[in-house]
């Protein structure tokens, strides 16, 4: 008997790079970018199909990337920002089926453009203040409760972290614990809201085998990057999936 999964050829064109990309935004490189992978699997299938089929293939990204950085995260930085990502993802589920899709896009994208601006036009200081840790906890929560409803949470965590200016090995071992985290703690909502069929995870199946190419590569370019270009590189990132995002809400 075959499995039940999608047989069009249009969405895997638009899928095959959609996992690519978020392989490469796992590993930390380029990632702002991993948050366009939902938005560019909608053109061919509903959000909430595209979250559930990208689901697995996150935690086994997660996996690759733990596997690589676990050593380099920030033990602090974690304990604030995890126990607030997983209310996020609390969150997520109460309001799964109030907010629409398009309206969590809006939101995400106008206030990740508006974060970019403050930064252009109010650029940082070398002496100047790092966020608060109330704020760190803030954004947390709304980098849960975006990554449950889009997997779009690198925006507004990111909005938090990427100020720190933490050297790139530590930002990216840092976002791949958070979020290893918070992709398992979706599983059993997922399952609640009907997202985990067979028809879903015969099509992730499929797909798996691209999951860790992106995350090695991303890895590999992290560590040879300067942080210069490594940080110029994630608010451009930040910057496209914003307007994106933004986009997509709006039409």
């Amino acid at each position: 008997m075959s499995l039940p999964l999608i047989a069009d050829p249009g969405f895997y064109a638009v899928a095959v790079p959609a996992v690519l990309l978020m392989g490469l935004a796992k590993s930390g490189f380029l990632g702002g970018f991993g948050s366009l992978a939902v938005p560019l699997m909608s053109l061919v299938v509903p959000v909430p199909q595209a979250a559930a089929i990208m689901l697995p293939l996150l935690l086994v990204m997660d996996a690759v990337g733990l596997q690589q950085l676990w050593l380099q995260r920030d033990r602090d930085l974690l304990r604030l920002l995890l126990p607030a990502g997983l209310l996020g993802t609390v969150v997520g589920t109460v309001l799964f089926g109030v907010l629409s899709a398009k309206t969590v896009a809006a939101v995400v994208g106008g206030l990740t453009l508006l974060f970019l601006a403050q930064r252009l036009l109010f650029p940082p200081k070398a002496d100047d203040p790092p966020p608060s840790r109330r704020l760190g906890f803030v954004l947390g929560i709304a980098s849960g409760f975006t990554s449950f409803v889009a997997h779009a949470g690198s925006p507004p965590i990111s909005a938090y972290v990427l100020p720190l200016r933490l050297p790139p090995m530590t930002f990216a071992a840092t976002m791949a614990v958070f979020f290893a985290a918070v992709n398992l703690s979706k599983w059993i909502p997922y399952a609640w809201l009907g997202l985990i069929d067979m028809r879903n995870m015969s099509t992730s199946l499929v797909l798996l085998p691209l999951a860790p190419v992106g995350v090695w590569l991303g890895v590999w370019l992290t560590r040879r990057i300067a942080s210069t270009w490594f940080y110029r590189l994630a608010y451009s990132g930040m910057f496209l999936t914003g307007a994106k995002l933004l986009w997509d809400g709006l039409r």
